[in-house]
């Protein structure tokens, strides 16, 4: 017999751990579109397992679809669906990887993405313990300068190097003219796609330095995203480690 999971509510609870009515036949308890991505994010295992699809919960609602019985006009109702003209979307879509450091929600551009890695051990450099460098990490095998983006735009506020390789959670690897730096974050959220007409002015809270670095603001989910110009950033970035 399975242990339950000790993080996400079962299925005869809320994500407040309230009682709730048990589902009934085809029915399902969504606990990610309420704690998980889709909800408030205050699921305890997305801090291991990124995404509600790697969950077993997860896993195990799925199937549950796949077996159940087709509802009634089922049939009817997926004609229909099939039978509507679709509506292309607009071909000017960009895409950005959303991420956090310290307080401030941030992202970039997707093509300059290459991955995202668990947090690892940052190896200083003699006499570059004090600067936008943070040191080396090895990334599948390769040694990648590690570099404080955080501190580039003012969030790190002089936080030390030991406390960086305590604090985040999570680096991402990214690749401009050919070269591979890593970064480290606080927590990845996922892809948001937009238009150009969707990026707005900086507000006035928003530090010197980010401002510096920033290309405009998007809305997600109630929050103010910087969109970051990687050109700026990474040029700077560059001249800094020279």
């Amino acid at each position: 017999m399975s242990k339950p999971n000790r993080h996400a509510p079962g299925p005869g609870a809320t994500p407040s751990g309230s009682p709730a009515s048990p589902p009934g036949r085809g029915e399902l308890f969504d606990c990610w579109k309420q704690i998980g991505v889709e909800g408030d994010g205050s699921c305890r295992e997305l801090r291991e397992l990124l995404h509600c699809r790697n969950c077993a919960i997860y896993s195990k609602a799925a199937l549950s679809l796949l077996d159940r019985d087709l509802p009634t006009q089922y049939r009817e109702e997926r004609t229909d669906y099939f039978a509507q003209k679709r509506k292309l979307a607009p071909g000017n879509k960009i895409s950005a990887l959303i991420f956090r450091i310290g307080p401030e929600w941030l992202s970039l551009p997707t093509d300059i993405i290459q991955e995202v890695a668990e947090h690892r051990p940052v190896h200083s450099v003699p006499h570059r313990r004090h600067g936008i460098l943070l040191g080396v990490v090895n990334v599948r095998g390769e040694l990648l300068l590690c570099v404080s983006v955080g501190r580039l735009l003012g969030l790190d506020h002089g936080a030390s190097s030991e406390k960086l390789r305590t604090f985040y959670d999570r680096l991402l690897v990214v690749g401009w003219e050919g070269k591979r730096l890593a970064f480290p974050t606080n927590e990845v959220r996922g892809i948001l796609r937009f238009g150009p007409d969707e990026l707005a002015h900086p507000p006035s809270t928003v530090t010197r330095a980010a401002l510096t670095f920033t290309r405009g603001i998007l809305t997600w989910r109630e929050r103010l995203v910087g969109l970051l110009d990687p050109d700026l950033l990474f040029t700077t970035l560059n001249r800094s480690l020279s």
